[in-house]
């Protein structure tokens, strides 16, 4: 049993890209012959994992794999290129290489011959001291040996100057040379892989052969694009994928799993969590601690982590496969993929929370009509004037509704102002805090606009947690009062403003806590 000298061409067809590797299938006919036979077929990336490696015969004859490994060969590159099979950029590189060489031997003889020319002026300079004290003058002969030195001085120094400046062309021209051969050509791999495969065929005959094994350095992040344009927005979603896996993914069925083969799977160790009850004192029963504390409302997520972010996939394996066959070169820089586009109704508002920034934004809502769950990842905003921003947006389930910032506003621009007071009323002196809030908001419209512009203002309120402390929004003293308070102490306006129109919006509350709360 031998192997063939001459691999068969094992082509790439499918990808399953993961969030930190990929799973890739291959697949072509053999032409088997009777009998046990080694066949060798490549080549293949060397970065593919051995264990994963699964091979399958599918004929009308019975036909068995019997083994199938990865072989992977090491060739070291020579220490020069070959001026006949390089290409002209590489060739460039080389004689580039070469005359710097060269002019920095030629600079530092210059340097060498400076400081020697230098040291015969000293010796010199010390000559016609010595000869001027003893009384042997000698003017014209040291004449002639200064011009000399000098002269040779001056040639040699700007020969020095050109050899640098030479240089510095060199390396400039040197790294556009090497940056252009980075983009147009790949260094050849030293370590290569080939399947060699060991099939039994009752008879001799085609068979279809079918491989698939994971690689490593493939990964894939999504993104978005949305174009606004009126009260219709356009969202493309794509997929942005690398790989430097060594070989091309060339028309193949492009699949994309937001699935985390590489963690573990064994469950949390359950520890003791020991619970204690102790007596308060006294003074503990006569007082009651309270505190403001700043709380973030939003849903629940996966934790954050370091480096490049994770696919937000909410809890729930999604998988996502792109339309058409899909060409991804192995260079390691990102390609977009596109996976699906929808044109959906928006309504837009303009929102401000002064607290936060002064600056009115127009947040968009839509509805998700992809038809599957939009990712969390970066968004391209696009409207009327061009490309205006890129945002992010969240994990969002098929049907729901989607929020998108599409920046700022420059004619609308709100301050604010607050204020606080601390009294005690009453005999159980109950300390009571009133806090002011005005907002003014203002709209510096362009000349020929017309029609007002409303814009939603959102101000929080602290929301208590204990009945020590009661919170109390005072409408009568608000103007105008709060349209709405939603259970998170969110109050909100809804503003309308003509052109150079001005308005300012007060909120009143209090805190009221009785004698025994401390900490307020």
């Amino acid at each position: 049993m031998s192997t063939a000298p001459k691999p068969i061409a094992l082509p790439v067809t499918a990808v399953t890209c993961l969030e930190d590797r990929a799973h890739v299938e291959r697949a072509v006919t053999l032409d088997l012959a009777a009998g046990v036979q080694r066949l060798r077929l490549g080549p293949v990336s060397a970065l593919a994992v051995d264990r994963t490696l699964h091979a399958e015969l599918t004929a009308d004859h019975a036909a068995t794999v019997l083994d199938a490994r990865i072989v992977r060969t090491w060739t070291p590159r020579g220490p020069l290129p070959s001026a006949d099979e390089d290409s002209a950029l590489r060739r460039r590189v080389h004689a580039l290489e070469e005359e710097r060489v060269a002019l920095e031997q030629h600079r530092d003889r210059l340097h060498t011959r400076l400081d020697l020319l230098g040291r015969l002026a000293a010796d010199l300079l010390r000559e016609i001291r010595e000869g001027a004290g003893s009384g042997e003058a000698d003017a014209p002969r040291w004449a002639r040996e200064l011009d000399r030195v000098d002269a040779e001085r001056d040639a040699h120094g700007e020969q020095l100057r050109a050899a640098q400046a030479r240089l510095t062309e060199l390396g400039a021209e040197l790294g556009e040379v090497e940056r252009a051969m980075a983009l147009a050509g790949e260094e050849p791999a030293e370590l290569v892989g080939h399947i060699e495969l060991t099939v039994e065929a009752a008879v001799a005959g085609p068979a279809g052969l079918r491989l698939s094994h994971l690689t490593a350095c493939a990964l894939w992040r999504p993104a978005y694009r949305a174009v606004l344009d009126g009260d219709s927005l356009t969202l493309e979603s794509d997929a942005v994928v690398w790989q430097r896996t060594g070989e091309d993914w060339t028309d193949v069925r492009l699949t994309l799993s937001t699935a985390r083969s590489a963690l573990a799977t064994d469950p949390p160790r359950l520890v003791e969590d020991r619970l204690t009850l102790k007596d308060r004192t006294a003074a503990e029963r006569r007082t009651v601690d309270v505190e403001l504390r700043e709380e973030e409302t939003g849903d629940l997520g996966p934790a954050p982590v370091l480096g490049l972010p994770g696919v937000d996939d909410g809890g729930e394996t999604r998988v996502l496969s792109a339309p058409a066959p899909v060409s991804v070169p192995s260079d390691g820089r990102a390609h977009r993929v596109p996976l699906s586009s929808f044109t959906t109704a928006a309504t837009s508002e303009y929102a401000c929370s002064p607290e936060l920034s002064p600056l009115v934004t127009q947040v968009v809502r839509f509805g998700n009509r992809s038809g599957h769950a939009l990712l969390a990842g970066p968004v391209d905003l696009v409207r009327g004037s061009g490309f205006s921003g890129r945002g992010s947006l969240d994990f969002t389930t098929p049907g729901a509704t989607v929020e998108l910032a599409f920046g700022s506003c420059d004619d609308l621009r709100v301050v604010r102002r607050a204020e606080e007071s601390r009294d005690s009323v009453g005999i159980t002196q109950r300390t009571v805090v009133t806090r002011t809030v005005r907002l003014h908001v203002s709209r510096f419209s362009a000349p020929g606009e017309h029609g007002e512009r409303t814009v939603a203002l959102r101000e929080r309120i602290p929301v208590s947690e204990v009945s020590a402390v009661e919170v109390r929004v005072r409408k009568e003293s608000c103007s105008p009062a709060p349209e709405a308070v939603d259970a998170e102490g969110i109050a909100r306006w809804d503003i309308a403003l003509p052109p150079g129109g001005r308005r300012t919006v007060t909120l009143v509350y209090e805190l009221s806590a009785s004698a025994k709360v401390a900490g307020l």
